[in-house]
């Protein structure tokens, strides 16, 4: 079942995704090369309480960290480590949510460390690119797989792969809502939306193939091929005209 949020409840979730929104924005200043990924975890970590808001990844369905923090052909649940350094070249995507009372945002970026190759600034740019075609139709009287549907033409327009098994949802009062939103299909299909749905949509893209597997640790996924995977995720709260979106923090 889908849940319409009222004003009320957008209200909330719109202080929460300010704050989700400024963690993302501030980090493509804080990544560079020689910090870890619980770095990266312990900053995100601490803005979100300096609000007094709560890391809405935090300890949900068991993960052991306060953000995902993915690098290179690691698509999404990237666990942080302090070990795990990054280095020049690296890309490294970063999914965050913040929880004010109880209401939730959730949002996502792939950024460059250092100096990346052509390729992989393609890939993020093409990946942030496809979001935005996809929201073209995240309004009222569009059906669902419309946003699919244009997520997937443009980031295979561009040569990629666009990942199956992981999709965009619901998010309100849970992380994960009603609906999924797959990032392809055929248009038309799905239900029709109205105002006040509110979705986290999230393009996942590969360099290559869109197969996936799963560590070891039962959390990280990666490319099926070794190849880079890129993010981008914004909190999207659907009206009669241009959508909302939560998450986007002086940014352009």
């Amino acid at each position: 079942m889908i849940i319409i949020k009222s004003r009320q409840e957008i209200d909330l979730m719109r202080e929460s995704g300010k704050v989700t929104g400024e963690v993302l924005y501030k980090l493509k200043n804080y990544i560079k090369p020689g910090l870890s990924t619980m770095d990266i975890n312990n900053f995100v970590d601490g803005i979100i309480r300096g609000y007094g808001m709560y890391p809405t990844f935090n300890g949900y369905g068991g993960f052991p960290g306060s953000a995902c923090v993915s690098v290179n052909e690691e698509i999404v649940h990237g666990i942080p480590d302090k070990l795990r350094i990054l280095k020049e070249g690296d890309i490294v995507s970063v999914d965050v949510g913040s929880t004010y009372k109880g209401y939730v945002s959730d949002a996502a970026r792939t950024y460059a460390v250092g100096q990346i190759s052509d390729t992989a600034q393609h890939l993020i740019d093409a990946t942030r690119e496809s979001f935005f075609e996809g929201i073209k139709y995240a309004r009222e009287g569009c059906r669902l797989s419309d946003i699919s549907h244009a997520v997937q033409e443009y980031a295979e327009g561009e040569g990629f792969g666009v990942i199956r098994d992981f999709v965009g949802h619901g998010v309100g009062r849970d992380l994960h809502e009603d609906p999924q939103i797959p990032n392809y299909g055929k248009p038309g299909k799905g239900p029709r939306l109205v105002s006040g749905m509110v979705f986290a949509i999230e393009p996942m893209i590969s360099e290559g193939s869109y197969e996936t597997e799963t560590l070891l640790n039962n959390w990280t996924v990666v490319t099926a091929d070794g190849k880079l995977s890129a993010h981008y995720e914004n909190t999207v709260v659907i009206n009669d005209g241009e959508p909302e979106l939560l998450t986007l923090w002086e940014e352009v």
